[in-house]
């Protein structure tokens, strides 16, 4: 008997689970389950920063694993906090969810995120931001590259 004699008297449903179980779009279906979260979800694990960064700064994972691609991360520094400069080797999307940043990527203008906005970052561009006094600044980054920051005092990476 033949392999294509067996498909054809299996039930249609197997069928088309045996396919979709050898396709390439088998990932797509088994994908993580939604996800919806604030910066002060009690779920959330917050930890330390690189030691470069400034007192009091936080980082929590909402969704993925750092060492690997595609990780979205809430950053949190205090109020009056200078980011020091430093670069990623992701690029990186992000969007201020409370405070006020202002962020310079090196050979651009500063811009002033308020809550809302969006900001994207090249990867390897090197920048500096500081949290305005009002109060903490909280900021949610999607990583398409695993998650790293590395100080950087010298030209672009």
């Amino acid at each position: 008997m033949t392999i294509q004699t067996r498909m054809r008297r299996l039930p249609l449903s197997a069928t088309l689970s045996a396919l979709l179980v050898a396709s390439p779009f088998a990932a797509a279906f088994a994908q993580d389950a939604p996800l919806a979260r604030t910066a002060g979800d009690a779920a959330l694990k917050w930890g330390g920063c690189p030691d470069f960064m400034p007192k009091g700064c936080e980082i929590a994972v909402v969704q993925g694993d750092p060492a690997k691609n595609n990780t979205d991360v809430f950053f949190k520094v205090p109020a009056n906090a200078v980011i020091p400069r430093h670069w990623h080797t992701s690029a990186e999307r992000m969007v201020l969810v409370a405070g006020e940043l202002h962020v310079t990527y090196d050979g651009h203008a500063a811009a002033v995120l308020t809550p809302g906005t969006y900001a994207y970052g090249p990867p390897g561009m090197p920048h500096k931001a500081a949290c305005g006094e009002a109060g903490p600044c909280v900021l949610f980054i999607a990583f398409n590259s695993p998650v790293d920051a590395f100080a950087s005092e010298d030209a672009r990476k």
